[in-house]
C-alpha cells in the first residue's frame, strides 16, 4: 500500500529490504493504444519502508501518479506534459539504475508460455498474436480496428510510424491461426502479416557452442587500434585551444538488460547526466554479469580497470560530449519488438542503433554446404519479417536519413547478403552497416599486415559485409578487478563499429551514412587473401576494397582485399575532413 507524504511515496517494507535498489523491468501496461496518458509497470527490487521518489529526467513524479502493489509500481504519465527520458528511483542514500522511459508509443506484447506452439519446422511460434502491416493509403489504427471487429480479434499493440498493428486472434491452435492469417493477408488494405516465431523467453542471439579462445582485450582490440583511437580522441579533441566542438550522440542498443551490480556498470546509478561530459547507460537490471546485453553494452560503456570489459565511449569521458547508451528491447516479442524498440529510440533522438542479432531462413546453408541449425525461422515468418524491416528502412530513409543501424553479420559460417537466407544483414541501404568478426592470428607481424588477424571461423561472410572487427571480448564480472570469461561472436564486433561511428558523429554530426561508410572503408586495414573480385567463396570476408577507397591508385596493395576496422585512422580521417570543410 503506497501513501503520499509531502510529495514523496511511503510504502510497506519489502520482503528483501537488503537487496540493492534496482529496476528489473519497465514496460507499457494498461491500455497500450493510448498516447496522451500512458501507463508503465515497473518491477523493482530493494525498496524498503522508507519514503522514495521516482524521477523522470531529473524531475520527481507526483505521488498521486504512482500506484504500488508490492514490488510492482504503476506510473501514470501525462505524455502531453512530459518527454521521453531517463527514469530512476531514489530512496534514502540509494539510487536505482536509470532506465529509459519512452513516450513514443510503439509497443507490442509477447506471448505467454500457454500461447506458443511448435510449428512443422519444430520452431516455437505465436498461436494467437500477429502483426498487420497496413497499406500506406489507409489510416492504420482505424483499419486495424475494422479488421479486428471483422475477424473477432483485438488490437493489442502498435508501431504507428510503420502503420503496423498487433492483433490478438481468436485462435486456439496453429491451424486456426493459419486460416485467419490467410484471410487477413488477402485483405486489400493489408500489405503483409507478420507471424512471430519466438519463445516466451529467448536470447537475442546465441553464439556458437565452440570454446572461444582466452581473449585479451588489448590483444584482440589491438587489431582495430582501439587504444590508439581512445588516445587520439583524448589528445586531439581535449587539448587546449582545439576548435573542434563535439556534440552529444545517443545510441540505441537492442538488448534486454545490463547488470548494474557488476563493477563495470556500478557507477551508472541514479542521475548519470549530472555530469554533462560522461557516458551514460540506461537499461533494466540483469541478475548476472555475463549476459549478452551486459557484454554488448560493455563494449560501448563498461568502466575501465574495474571488471572484465572496457568500453570505448567510456574511454572518451574526460573530453567527450556526453554519450547516451540506451539499452532497450521493448518486450520479449521477438523481432517485432526489436523493430518497435528501434522506432522508439530513433524518435527519441538515437543516431546509432546497434543490432547484435539476426536470423536465418530454414534451409540456409553455410560455406561448407551444410544446413544452418541455429537462429532459423520458417519461410512464412521470414517473409513477414522482411516486409516489416523493409518498412522500417523506408521510414528511416524518408524521416530519419541521418540514422545508422549497425548489424552483426552472424555466426553460422554462412552468407550475409542472401535475402532468402538471412535478415536483416541482406538489406542494401546506406543506413545499414554489416560487421563480421575476426580473431588475432598467431603470426608475429605488424598490426597493418593482412595476416595480423584472421576471420573467426563462425563469422558470416560475403560482399554485403562492410567491415570486420574483433569478435572476442571478456565479459563483465561480479567481482572488482576479476577478469571474466571470453565471449566471442559478431555480436561483440558490432558495438566496436557502433561506438566508433558515434564518436565520428560527435566530431561531425553532419556526416551522412554514405560519408561514414566511406570514412570507415578508406581508413580500413586489410585482412585475408586477395581475391581480385572473383565470385565469393570462403575467403571473401567483406566487400573488396576498391580503387576509389585508395585514392584511385589502381596498383595499391590493399585493392581487392577484405576490410578490417581501424578505429584510430577513421577518427583521424574524420578530423582531417573537418579541417578541409573550414
Amino acid at each position: 500500500m503506497a501513501l503520499c507524504v509531502g510529495g514523496m511515496v511511503m510504502m510497506t517494507p519489502a520482503a528483501d529490504a537488503d537487496a540493492p535498489l534496482r529496476i528489473e523491468a519497465l514496460q507499457r501496461c494498461g491500455n497500450l493504444l493510448t498516447l496522451d496518458t500512458q501507463e508503465f509497470c515497473l518491477d523493482v527490487s530493494g525498496l524498503n519502508g522508507a519514503a522514495y521518489r521516482v524521477k523522470l529526467d531529473g524531475e520527481p513524479l507526483s505521488a498521486d501518479h504512482i500506484e504500488q502493489q508490492g514490488d510492482l509500481l504503476r506510473l501514470h504519465i501525462d505524455a502531453t506534459q512530459a518527454e521521453s527520458g531517463p527514469l530512476w528511483i531514489e530512496q534514502q542514500e540509494s539510487a536505482s539504475n536509470p532506465v529509459w522511459l519512452t513516450l513514443r508509443g510503439s509497443h507490442v506484447i509477447a506471448a505467454t508460455q500457454e500461447d506458443v506452439a511448435d510449428n512443422m519446422d519444430g520452431i516455437s511460434t505465436y498461436v494467437n498474436l500477429v502483426s498487420l502491416i497496413i497499406e500506406e493509403s489507409h489510416d492504420g489504427a482505424e483499419e486495424a480496428r475494422r479488421l479486428a471487429d471483422k475477424y473477432g480479434a483485438e488490437v493489442v499493440g502498435m508501431i504507428p510510424p510503420l502503420n503496423t498493428y498487433q492483433l490478438r486472434l481468436p485462435a486456439n491452435d496453429l491451424d486456426e491461426r493459419d486460416a485467419l492469417v490467410l484471410r487477413l493477408g488477402n485483405e486489400v488494405s493489408v500489405d503483409a502479416v507478420v507471424t512471430e516465431e519466438s519463445g516466451a523467453e529467448e536470447s537475442i542471439e546465441r553464439e556458437p557452442n565452440d570454446t572461444p579462445p582466452a581473449a585479451e582485450d588489448d590483444r584482440e582490440w589491438a587489431a582495430n587500434r582501439f587504444l590508439d583511437a581512445v588516445n587520439f580522441y583524448q589528445r586531439r579533441i581535449g587539448r587546449a585551444g582545439d576548435e573542434i566542438d563535439t556534440q552529444p550522440i545517443r545510441i540505441g542498443v537492442i538488448e534486454r538488460n545490463v547488470d548494474f551490480d557488476a563493477p563495470d556498470f556500478a557507477d551508472y546509478l541514479g542521475d548519470c547526466r549530472a555530469d554533462a561530459q560522461r557516458t551514460c547507460v540506461y537499461g533494466r537490471d540483469a541478475d548476472k554479469p555475463d549476459g549478452h546485453g551486459t557484454t554488448v553494452a560493455g563494449v560501448f560503456a563498461a568502466a575501465w580497470n574495474e571488471g572484465g570489459n572496457s568500453g570505448f565511449l567510456r574511454g572518451l569521458d574526460d573530453v567527450g560530449p556526453g554519450f547516451d547508451v540506451i539499452v532497450d528491447r521493448n518486450s520479449d516479442a521477438g523481432i517485432t519488438a526489436n523493430v518497435a524498440a528501434s522506432v522508439n529510440l530513433v524518435e527519441d533522438g538515437a543516431r546509432v542503433i546497434n543490432w547484435s542479432w539476426g536470423i536465418h531462413r530454414v534451409g540456409a546453408i553455410d560455406i561448407n554446404g551444410d544446413e544452418v541449425d541455429s537462429l532459423v525461422r520458417s519461410g512464412i515468418a521470414m517473409s513477414g519479417y522482411e516486409e516489416l524491416l523493409e518498412e522500417f528502412f523506408l521510414w528511416l530513409r524518408e524521416e530519419h536519413p541521418d540514422v545508422v543501424v549497425v548489424n552483426s553479420a552472424g555466426n553460422a559460417s554462412s552468407f550475409s547478403s542472401r535475402d532468402e537466407y538471412r535478415l536483416p544483414s541482406s538489406f542494401v541501404t546506406d543506413q545499414l552497416f554489416v560487421v563480421g568478426g575476426h580473431e588475432r592470428s598467431e603470426q608475429d607481424v605488424p598490426v597493418n599486415d593482412p595476416g595480423y588477424a584472421v576471420k573467426r571461423n563462425a563469422s558470416n561472410i560475403d560482399m554485403r559485409v562492410d567491415i570486420t572487427a574483433a569478435a572476442c571480448v571478456h565479459g563483465s564480472t561480479a567481482v572488482a578487478g576479476e577478469k571474466g570469461e571470453a565471449h566471442c561472436g559478431t555480436s561483440y564486433a558490432t558495438p566496436l563499429v557502433g561506438g566508433l561511428l558515434a564518436a565520428m558523429m560527435s566530431l561531425d554530426p553532419a556526416l551522412t551514412p554514405a560519408q561514414l561508410r566511406m570514412l570507415l572503408r578508406r581508413s580500413a586495414m586489410t585482412i585475408g587473401e586477395e581475391y581480385d573480385f572473383e565470385p565469393t567463396d570462403a575467403d571473401d570476408l567483406t566487400a573488396p576494397i576498391l580503387p576509389s577507397e585508395r585514392a584511385n591508385e589502381l596498383n595499391h596493395p590493399d585493392i581487392g582485399r577484405s576490410a578490417r576496422l581501424d578505429m584510430y585512422k577513421a577518427l583521424d580521417l574524420t578530423v582531417q575532413s573537418l579541417s578541409r570543410e573550414r
